[in-house]
């Protein structure tokens, strides 16, 4: 058959695809080289953008429900002195107000209620030769198959990427090389709050249920080791909270993650009937957060277009759709990036002046909604 949707990767963007897909009632399956579904892992800040994207996609009472609301931010010295904050709840309003999700959770607001099938566990896409009327399709348990549609949703290591355009076509970030990302009991947090000093940058974000979640990462291009005593030194002369957390992380590392920041900037995001989306096609620093928000909203928008349009036309107009938003996000990205590799000195007196206009300008475009919060059909 020759008319079946493919999804390869079930993360969030995938899932998010099979989701939007059967709202508009075209049947999809994900394939996932994972055995089973997520049972642990870290939390995820969902900015404005993606709250009203899950919205879109029938999951937004869910998260408001098991989602922790973050209604400001603040930016802060590696001593502690505020920098400047902004009220998130007023920017984005009381409906699309960001939320705190654990993974887990959020994976299992998207699955929830998908026909049983949607989702295969324990294989995974391995390679796709596009084909005149789709791709051929070959997994990793050596199986083939052919689909009308193929939709590379597999993350940054995608192996749908290098099938279409031959390498990995990976980068390091200009924020830093690597991150340390993990859970640890909650020192007190009342919001989103970042330090930032010489050698490294940590962000707390209450979680629900007595945990913050945490990102560190190395600031002005030092090198963040693998080693987890690298945040012990990294972040000794940081404040209490911010000892306590790294401190409270070391005691369980079972949830503690070190791994590169990585980042997809390619030209083509289509060939044929094959098209990438989320980290696979576009992953960025997680400067802004945005990496799950544009996921789901490249979902909901390429959702659209397969209900509405020749298959064979909807790449071209997809990467139309997604590449100036998409480009907005990476401007922003790489603007902070830089104002972070300056002196310490020279940020705290940059950041108190133009650091409410930075957020604006970067979340400000994304207010404007790219589906309909309406179910179609």
């Amino acid at each position: 058959m020759t008319d079946r949707v493919l999804v390869a990767g079930a993360g969030i963007a995938g899932l998010s695809t099979v989701r939007a897909l059967r709202r508009h009632g075209i049947p999809a399956t994900a394939v996932e080289q994972r055995p089973t579904r997520l049972e642990a892992g870290l939390a995820i800040n969902v900015p404005g953008n993606g709250v009203q994207a899950l919205a879109a996609l029938g999951v937004g009472d869910g998260l408001r429900d098991v989602g922790v609301p973050v209604s400001r931010r603040e930016y802060r010295t590696q001593r502690g002195r505020l920098l400047f904050s902004v009220a998130e709840d007023e920017f984005w309003g009381g409906e699309h107000q960001p939320r705190c999700i654990r993974r887990r959770d959020l994976h299992e607001l998207l699955e929830h209620d998908l026909p049983s099938g949607s989702v295969r566990y324990g294989v995974a896409v391995s390679a796709v030769r596009v084909t005149a009327d789709g791709a051929e399709v070959t997994f990793s348990d050596g199986s083939t198959d052919r689909y009308g549609f193929v939709v590379g949703a597999d993350g940054v290591h995608s192996a749908v990427r290098p099938s279409l355009f031959g390498d990995e076509r990976l980068g390091a970030a200009l924020l830093s090389a690597a991150s340390w990302r993990f859970m640890a009991p909650d020192p007190g947090i009342t919001c989103w709050t970042v330090w930032t000093g010489d050698s490294g940058t940590v962000l707390l974000l209450p979680a629900g249920d007595g945990e913050v979640y945490g990102f560190a990462s190395a600031t002005r291009g030092g090198p963040i080791g693998s080693d987890p005593s690298w945040l012990s030194a990294a972040f000794a002369g940081f404040p209490e909270p911010v000892q306590t957390a790294v401190a409270e992380a070391l005691l369980r590392p079972d949830l503690m993650y070190h791994s590169p920041i990585e980042e997809v900037r390619i030209p083509r995001w289509h060939q044929g009937r094959v098209v990438l989306i989320g980290d696979a096609a576009h992953a960025t620093a997680p400067v802004w957060a945005q990496g799950a928000s544009l996921a789901v909203e490249d979902a909901l928008v390429l959702a659209e277009l397969l209900a509405s349009r020749d298959w064979q036309t909807v790449g071209g107009e997809w990467d139309r759709r997604r590449r100036g938003r998409v480009a907005h996000v990476q401007a922003a990205t790489d603007q902070l990036s830089r104002a972070a590799a300056k002196p310490a000195w020279l940020r705290n007196l940059l950041l108190p002046a133009i650091g409410r206009h930075s957020y604006r300008s970067a979340y400000g475009p994304l207010r404007t909604p790219v589906a309909s919060l309406t179910a179609p059909g």
